[in-house]
């Protein structure tokens, strides 16, 4: 019971001392109300006061709620007083440029950034309105900014805020500049943030310069210039922004590319932070591109696009129809919509990756491909048919855009989670508005040959066999879980799956926490998520088309990652 007092009364007293210091009135009465509600808000002020946020493979990103563990002004405050001192030590020169999404706090949050910047000397470019994440890494490089903050929390529940750091080329370097941030800079700028002292003493300037439209048109006719003039146009697309920031931009950029502008869903248009319609604003999760679907089926759409809130990501749904070997192997497990409409299908971000590739490569793009450890081999497979260089990095896009050393000039890169970066001189980062814009020059193409995405998909397949990918993924409440589950498949690791010898078990230990199994024709990676609190591991099974007959094998290897689904849970624990 003394223990348990103890340490109530330190509980206490850090936030007490952090209410000194908090700058905003709002997160101290919420503060103050927590400490109110002592000793039954014992856990919830334990969980708050558990550790600051630290920069991971997204920057910041964290529930919006008072104390060092969570997105608040004060939080903000400390982190950009830190960046801007570490650009400082760096001798990196040049403005700090600014963007926000939609979300509750993030122009606060980013107009404090900007305060911050001023108030040690720096210019502050503010971008003039909520805009995607791929609108500001395209700044950085054009404005020739030494950085780049990017307040959003992407995909995340409402409930959350992050905070995104990008380095000019200055510092970041031919690879790196216009990129999110690597070691040692994450490092280097997390222990600037902690070496901040009190908040009242870090001085604040204007909010910065508030930059015009010019700059989001700019982004926009740069990315109708990656399209082909003269390629075919007639293609009819249905689109939602899932109450994120990507309409305008995206509606934008296909006028200016020659397309018509997409149909988009009524009420997932315009920017909404608590996200409605949906019970998760990722195009990922389980219904949240059901109204997507309704609209496409309504105005008889080629295809559906999504992007997720902050538009760095791209989703592609495709009607299954008549003849589409790819659609009917699948159709029960993966098909969304309702009944009586057509059959529609979600593609994963592997079959999205390999078709944008194809795409590049059929228009006589070379240089690097490069995806993930946890993406499908098939990019591999095709690079080495075609005389391509190829790359596979750590996941996440910080990474794909530094992809072989600068060996090769990158030309594509893309990551399974829906991340594709189709012009890397453009956005050296994943970019969902111009990934659509390519989509729908593919489908455009191949509509014009009486052809689908599904029909491509299944070419494919019969030169490569087919790459069936799926994901387990277990989200949790305490992180705690993950790290029992990685250790008990490091303490007894599979010796076989699907009755195969295992032939390759590594461990990226100290590098990163990633497991990866290997057989003849199967493929495991397990990993912590680093921007969610879940567990996931990526499967893929490599079926052989005999007699052209994809279909079979698509059946062969849904049938295989089932199984081999199966025999991960167990090994998990699950």
């Amino acid at each position: 019971m003394a223990a348990e007092t103890t340490e109530l009364d330190e509980l206490r007293e850090q936030a007490r001392r952090w209410l000194d210091d908090d700058p905003d009135p709002t997160s101290r009465d919420e503060l103050r109300a927590v400490l109110d509600g002592l000793p039954a808000s014992a856990p919830e002020l334990a969980d708050r006061f558990a550790g600051p946020l630290t920069f991971g493979t997204a920057g910041l990103r964290g529930p919006l709620r008072a104390g060092p563990n969570g997105m608040n002004l004060a939080v903000v405050t400390q982190a950009a007083a830190g960046l801007v001192g570490w650009l400082a030590a760096q001798g990196g020169t040049g403005p700090l440029v600014i963007g926000y999404d939609a979300r509750h706090g993030s122009r606060a949050f980013a107009e404090r950034t900007a305060q911050v910047a001023t108030g040690a000397g720096r210019p502050a470019l503010l971008l003039p309105r909520p805009l995607p994440t791929p609108v500001l890494a395209y700044a950085v490089l054009h404005l020739g900014a030494v950085a780049g903050v990017m307040v959003t929390a992407s995909h995340n529940p409402p409930q959350d805020n992050g905070y995104k750091v990008y380095l000019g080329a200055q510092l970041g370097g031919e690879l790196g500049g216009g990129a999110q941030i690597v070691p040692p800079a994450d490092a280097g700028i997390e222990s600037a943030i902690r070496a901040v002292g009190p908040l009242a003493q870090v001085p604040l300037g204007p909010a910065g310069e508030v930059l015009g439209d010019d700059l989001v048109a700019s982004y926009v006719a740069r990315a109708a210039t990656l399209i082909d003039p003269d390629g075919p146009r007639d293609l009819k697309v249905a689109y939602t922004p899932l109450h994120g920031v990507g309409g305008a931009v995206l509606t934008a950029a296909f006028a200016a590319a020659g397309f018509a502008v997409p149909g988009v869903v009524p009420d997932q248009a315009e920017p909404d932070p608590a996200f409605p319609t949906v019970s998760f604003p990722n195009p990922e999760e389980p219904g949240a591109v059901d109204r997507l679907v309704a609209l496409a089926d309504s105005i008889g759409a080629d295809i559906a696009i999504a992007n997720d809130p902050d538009a760095d990501r791209c989703a592609v749904v495709i009607c299954g129809g008549v003849g589409s070997e790819s659609a009917k192997s699948e159709l029960a497990r993966l098909a969304v919509g309702g009944e009586g409409r057509r059959s529609w299908r979600m593609l994963r971000g592997d079959e999205v990756g390999v078709l944008l590739a194809d795409h590049l490569m059929r228009r006589g793009v070379t240089g690097l491909y490069a995806t993930t450890i946890v993406s499908s081999s098939l990019l591999r497979a095709m690079c080495a048919a075609r005389g391509l260089p190829y790359d596979e990095t750590l996941t996440g896009f910080k990474w794909i855009v530094r992809a072989g050393g600068g060996a090769e000039p990158l030309v594509f890169g893309y990551e399974e989670a829906l991340g594709y970066c189709v012009a890397p001189g453009h956005v050296r980062d994943k970019d969902g508005i111009t990934a659509a814009l390519t989509v729908a020059e593919l489908a455009a193409g191949l509509k014009a040959q009486g052809l689908t995405l599904g029909d491509r998909l299944d070419e494919l397949a019969a030169e490569f066999g087919v790459h069936h990918t799926d994901q387990l993924s277990m989200r949790v409440e305490d992180l705690r879980v993950i790290d029992r589950m990685m250790a008990r498949i490091r303490a007894d690791t599979p010796t076989t799956l699907l009755g195969h010898q295992v032939t390759e078990s590594t461990d990226l230990l100290p590098e990163a926490d990633v497991v990866i199994l290997r057989t003849d024709a199967a493929r495991v990676v397990i990993r912590p998520s680093g921007t969610e609190p879940k567990l996931k591991a990526y499967l893929e099974v490599v079926a052989p088309v005999a007699d052209g007959n994809v279909t079979a094998a698509r059946l062969r290897a849904v049938a295989a990652v089932s199984a081999l689904r199966a025999e991960i849970a167990a090994a998990l624990g699950l």
